[in-house]
């Protein structure tokens, strides 16, 4: 008897699944033959889905409003594509037919956004959130649309001093963000919460440095675990400690009214993969309205950045 790779998926997997099938020996992702694919194109090669992307973004918009449905949340959500994900044209405006916004990281965004809008893509009611380190040209480029009059666009601080840089080339009123250094998960291999502000330092820096600010004022903490959302102890510990550093910032604070919590949704990169999206999103959702409802402070609004999902 000769074995067959589909006997060991077929043992191994739920099969077929919604993406894949075989059908008289051939395997089709999506009702596409990749037989034919790989017969025009050859071998080794990566494939972008389009419709996927849109039915992953309104699959987790889907799963946010009905999270906030079912505890009576007051705040809005705001799906942002992290463009460092896939800088594709045809993936950018597939991904921005969905009402979505956008996460930046480099000063090469910034050129991508204006082909976008002079294509009339995308207008200046754009969210813009502009995370990572901010060199000269970053800071450049981010301040020329904020004097430009687009003006949901974000810089997230990852350090104190860009704010001084902001501050020098930004000549109108500004709505910013603080990125929360997290603490590291034990044993994680990668030391990043040098990424941002460290929890004890951001009450400090906000009354030495915004509370009398006449140009910049705080809009958003920003929030994000480089493990991803998981359902473990770690996890839910860092959004209650950042929910909690929000609470305590919105009672001297009244302009803020948004937490980014960045993104981290898995995407299905194994036949066997298995992740309750509902059930991590409706928990999300409640657990920072429990904790501002117990802190008396009105619910935030929600944005994600969400990239790998988006275009995985």
């Amino acid at each position: 008897m000769k074995n067959k790779y589909i006997d060991l998926v077929e043992q191994s997997f739920e099969f077929p699944q919604d993406e894949f099938r075989v059908e008289d020996g051939a395997l089709y992702f999506h009702d596409i033959p990749m037989m034919d694919v790989i017969g025009q194109y050859g071998t080794p090669l990566k494939i972008s889905y389009l419709p996927k992307i849109s039915s992953q973004i309104q699959r987790a918009k889907r799963m946010f409003n009905v999270a906030m449905a079912k505890v009576d949340y007051q705040g809005d959500y705001h799906y942002c594509y992290c463009t460092k994900s896939s800088h594709f044209s045809f993936v950018l405006e597939e991904a921005l037919k969905n009402d979505i916004h956008i996460e930046t990281s480099s000063a090469f965004d910034f050129n991508l956004i204006e082909s976008l809008y002079d294509s009339k893509i995308v207008d200046k009611d754009l969210y813009i959130i502009c995370n990572g380190y901010k060199k000269d040209t970053y800071i450049a480029n981010i301040a020329q649309f904020i004097n430009d009059g687009w003006h949901n666009t974000i810089p997230i601080l990852d350090n104190m001093p860009e704010l001084d840089q902001l501050d020098a080339a930004v000549n109108v009123p500004t709505r910013i963000g603080i990125r929360i250094a997290a603490e590291e998960e034990p044993k994680f291999e990668f030391y990043t919460s040098r990424l941002g502000i460290r929890y004890k330092d951001i009450m400090p820096f906000y009354q030495e440095k915004l509370s009398h600010n006449k140009k910049f004022s705080l809009k958003m903490l920003h929030f994000f675990i480089n493990t991803g959302i998981k359902d473990n102890a770690y996890y839910w510990n860092e959004l209650g400690k950042c929910v909690n550093v929000y609470c305590n910032l919105k009672a001297v604070c009244p302009t803020l009214d948004s937490l980014n919590i960045g993104g981290g949704l898995p995407i299905k990169n194994t036949l066997g993969m298995d992740y309750d999206y509902e059930y991590m999103i409706e928990e999300v959702v409640a657990q920072i309205k429990s904790i501002c409802n117990s802190r008396g402070v009105e619910e935030p609004n929600i944005f994600t950045e969400f990239g790998s999902y988006t275009v995985g």
